[in-house]
């Protein structure tokens, strides 16, 4: 599950303008996710850098925005523990950022 995650995370589509290829993005991001114990939630965090947390907090608020089922208690996990590394920094640069996922 780690290398499925780190994968998707690799080559975000921040400066395209195609936006099925974001949709997709978003839809691959969000099954891997939604695939990780809850045990497995902060180690996977953890692994990232700042500017991973940020994207992972990016896709986290975009998972919100369309919720599927049972998706947003997920997502609630992992903003849960990405806050908690990225801090209140992350959000700000994540809602501030012209660049979307």
């Amino acid at each position: 599950m780690m290398t499925a995650f780190h994968a998707v995370l690799r080559n975000p589509p921040i400066n395209s303008k195609n936006q099925a290829a974001k949709e997709r993005a978003q839809g691959i991001v969000l099954r891997v996710l939604t695939s990780f114990r809850s045990s497995e939630i902060e180690p996977a965090v953890k692994s990232l850098d700042k500017n991973g947390v940020d994207l992972l907090m990016k896709y986290i608020y975009r998972g919100f925005e369309k919720p599927s089922e049972n998706s947003s208690a997920i997502l609630l996990q992992w903003h849960e523990k990405a806050f908690a590394v990225g801090g209140l920094g992350s959000i700000v640069r994540v809602l501030t950022a012209r660049k979307t996922v």
